[in-house]
């Protein structure tokens, strides 16, 4: 049966995952890139100005996961119509999706705004106060392209068109760098922003990216099949409830995990420059080794979907185990290398001794959540391709607000820990995810094949 756990059945799936899942991870990591560019470039301007990037990323990076996690609902639906043969549907969809994204990339750019505000009770130097809060204000212009982006992405990945993703993200990178380069360090007379020129050359480049996807749409024959640029439509409210009512969980989810890792960044920023910094950057290197598991999670959306839209539930159940079984080998090798090499990763990112030896402790905990993180993002994506999103949400928020952090703060603060009994809470509360979405996973799609068998035989 092409279905079965056979050898040959699992090398075709784990080649069709990873022609799908290889632009994704590029462009993920391309994307991650301007975050470590970011971070790296302003390490070698001054602590200071570290210390505010690090914090004011941490506000940015909550949102921009939020706003990820919202638009993914439209990988799954779109999944689904084409699975299912219904290509007629998917313009409607994204042209409605491209409405609700107007109104989140709005309310993000508000909230992010408003969250700056936590800053005033962090006990923070006036200058790094006053730089973090000033990266926040900025980088909220890339709020409502980001937005916009997203849903195009999502349409591109689940009609199998992954590469567009992964050109425009280098090029998103390209600019990213050159423009942090001129505005960090103030070259060719241009002012000297520090850390704040990070924030500008960011903010302009979700525009980029958003320009240069909808040029690509316009001209690839790829979609000229389900081009959703017709004609005019405005809002249509049942559509964008039904985006909305599928991704706004998927927002939560993600919501729960990043605030979960952007609430310990807070925290640890009393005990110092060199706490904050080294959590940071150990912080920003995991999550750029997340993008990986995180672009098979993407692709087994598509795939999953794909086999739902087609009534294959048991096709549905093969990929999706594949796909857990590709991600958790990753994360054991990502957290070999991550041992091996944690001294070399931390003096890539500063020249700071202290920050470096701080920073290559922490990444010991880095490597030891690897398989776990892996695990638990495989797990919730493939429940997602099954249109299901309440489940993952609510098992985030056990992990990551019923354990991680009062963990880590029961270690970091009441035994005095600092960052190390934050990353010890972070690590309990990926394992606690990773085993709930496992289970959960199991459990649909066992009850899918059943009730697919049910219908057969009636």
């Amino acid at each position: 049966m092409p279905h079965t756990f056979t050898l040959p059945n699992v090398r075709r799936e784990i080649a069709s995952l990873w022609q799908l899942a290889w632009p994704v991870l590029i462009g993920q990591l391309a994307n991650v890139g301007m975050a470590v560019a970011d971070v790296a470039m302003t390490g070698h301007s001054s602590a200071d100005e570290l210390a505010a990037v690090a914090l004011g990323a941490s506000v940015w990076g909550i949102i921009l996961v939020t706003v990820t996690g919202i638009m993914m609902a439209v990988n799954s639906i779109v999944a689904h119509d084409v699975g299912a043969g219904a290509l007629d549907k998917v313009p409607h969809t994204v042209r409605q999706a491209l409405w609700a994204s107007v109104g989140v990339g709005v309310a993000a750019a508000v909230l992010a705004n408003l969250a700056t505000l936590v800053f005033d009770y962090l006990h923070l130097t006036p200058h790094v106060q006053a730089q973090a809060s000033l990266f926040v204000h900025i980088i909220s212009i890339g709020l409502l392209p980001l937005a916009a982006y997203r849903a195009l992405y999502g349409y591109s990945a689940s009609i199998n068109q992954t590469k567009p993703v992964m050109v425009i993200a280098l090029l998103g990178l390209l600019f990213n760098v050159i423009v942090n380069w001129l505005l960090i360090f103030g070259h060719f007379g241009l002012p000297k922003l520090g850390g704040v020129g990070c924030a500008v050359a960011t903010g302009l480049c979700m525009w980029l990216m958003l320009g240069a996807m909808l040029l690509w749409i316009r001209y690839a024959p790829a979609y000229r099949a389900t081009y959703p640029f017709t004609h005019w439509e405005w809002p249509h409210w049942p559509e964008i409830r039904t985006t909305l009512r599928l991704g706004l969980p998927i927002g939560v989810t993600y919501f729960a995990e990043v605030s979960a890792f952007g609430a310990v960044s807070l925290l640890v920023a009393r005990y110092g420059v060199v706490e904050v910094s080294a959590h940071q950057i150990a912080l920003n290197f995991s999550s750029l080794t997340f993008m990986v598991p995180l672009s098979f999670g993407i692709a087994l959306i598509t795939r999953v979907g794909q086999a739902m839209g087609e009534g294959d539930a048991v096709r549905a159940r093969f990929v999706s185990w594949v796909g857990v079984g590709m991600s958790l080998a990753f994360g054991a090798l990502s957290a070999l290398l991550m041992v091996l090499l944690r001294h070399q990763i931390a003096a890539a990112y500063t020249s700071d001794i202290a920050v470096q030896t701080l920073c290559a402790y922490l990444l010991l905990f880095a490597a030891l959540f690897q398989l776990f993180d892996a695990t638990q993002v495989a797990a919730s994506s493939a429940i997602r391709g099954y249109k299901v999103t309440r489940a993952p949400m609510q098992i985030q928020l056990l992990a990551f607000w019923g354990f991680a952090l009062p963990l880590g703060c029961w270690l970091g603060l009441g035994h005095d820990m600092a960052a190390a009994g934050f990353w010890i809470g972070l690590t309990i509360g990926l394992t606690v995810a990773a085993v709930l979405l496992s289970w959960a996973l199991q459990r649909l799609a066992q009850q899918r094949v059943a009730e697919g068998k049910t219908v057969l035989g009636r």
